[in-house]
């Protein structure tokens, strides 16, 4: 029903920025919401940022905000994390993932998506 394809990472010193882009490929209108996950290694993967694509609604995990900023295109098949201020912290594998699921609100719980894209690499050096 939808791809999601990443893009965007890489590696940068703490207290530079990073642009993310998730393009998602299909039935895009039809999505209730979109998010970013990231994952360390030997982590659970953990949300990041959640938007409601009707609204444009957010929500941030506690130890990205003030810092992140999650958006989306008008055609809503562009994803983007405006990622600033980088800590070493912030070193993982960051995911796009997306759901139809109306009851899925802003929810950033991996639970509660059903599409994955594969991850884009985001290293943060001190």
């Amino acid at each position: 029903q939808v791809q999601l394809v990443e893009s965007g990472g890489g590696s940068v010193q703490a207290g530079g920025s990073l642009r993310l882009s998730c393009q998602a490929y299909g039935y895009t209108y039809s999505l209730s919401s979109m998010a970013w996950f990231r994952q360390a290694p030997a982590k659970e993967r953990e949300g990041v940022a959640v938007i409601g694509t009707g609204a444009g609604s957010t929500s941030y995990a506690d130890f990205v905000k003030g810092r992140f900023t999650i958006s989306q295109d008008d055609a809503r098949s562009t994803l983007y994390l405006q990622m600033d201020s980088l800590k070493p912290d912030d070193t993982a594998m960051y995911y796009c993932a997306a759901t139809f699921r109306r009851d899925a609100g802003l929810s950033l719980r991996k639970s509660d998506y059903q599409h994955w894209g594969r991850g884009t690499q985001v290293t943060v050096s001190s």
